[in-house]
């Protein structure tokens, strides 16, 4: 196994891009909205909803993984599209082979930011505030905390699309860490 602070170093990085995925930019307005996106249209609140709950299950199922962990945990492709599995995947395995794990409480408080019907393919932009204090980054073997991992609250986008079998999957996400909520 690695020297502590070498593996710290690099869970800290695949933890950074768990939720990074798509664009190395983030959007010019990613600070935190109270004020969910107005949706009236029938199409719209179903993509809404469908969206969000994708949402939710992409973080049931990632804290999940990273609890066991296991970069193929089934749940993981009922949720999540290309580019994000990916990477999501490559972070767990990441954090495997760094001989940690994932324990505690992950909070999430997402919000529409808009609907895109028009768009091939549709989609649904999400901005969430994370609450990361209590999720803790483990040794698995010791359950010690491993020092040096990002924890706090902070800003997350992300971007649901239907695919063409009529599922919304998260495929792209953001954390932008340096932005508190």
């Amino acid at each position: 196994m690695p020297a502590p602070r070498t593996a710290s170093a690099a869970l800290a990085v695949a933890l950074v891009a768990a939720l990074a995925a798509c664009g190395s930019k983030p959007p010019p307005t990613a600070t935190f909205d109270d004020a969910p996106a107005a949706v009236t249209n029938p199409e719209s609140v179903a993509a809404t909803k469908s969206a969000l709950n994708a949402y939710a299950g992409y973080l049931a199922a990632a804290r999940k993984a990273e609890t066991i962990p296991d970069p193929n945990y089934p749940e993981l492709r009922k949720y999540l599209g290309d580019p994000l599995l990916t990477r999501v995947r490559t972070t767990i395995r990441d954090i495997k082979e760094h001989g940690a794990m994932r324990t505690g409480k992950l909070i999430s408080d997402p919000r529409v930011t808009a609907v895109s019907l028009d768009s091939v393919p549709a989609t649904v932009s999400i901005q969430d505030c994370i609450d990361a204090t209590g999720y803790t980054m483990v040794d698995a073997k010791t359950k010690k905390e491993v020092p040096g991992h990002a924890a706090g609250r902070y800003v997350a986008t992300a971007t649901a699309s239907r695919y063409p079998d009529g599922r919304w999957l998260i495929n792209a996400g953001l954390a932008h860490r340096d932005q508190p909520c």
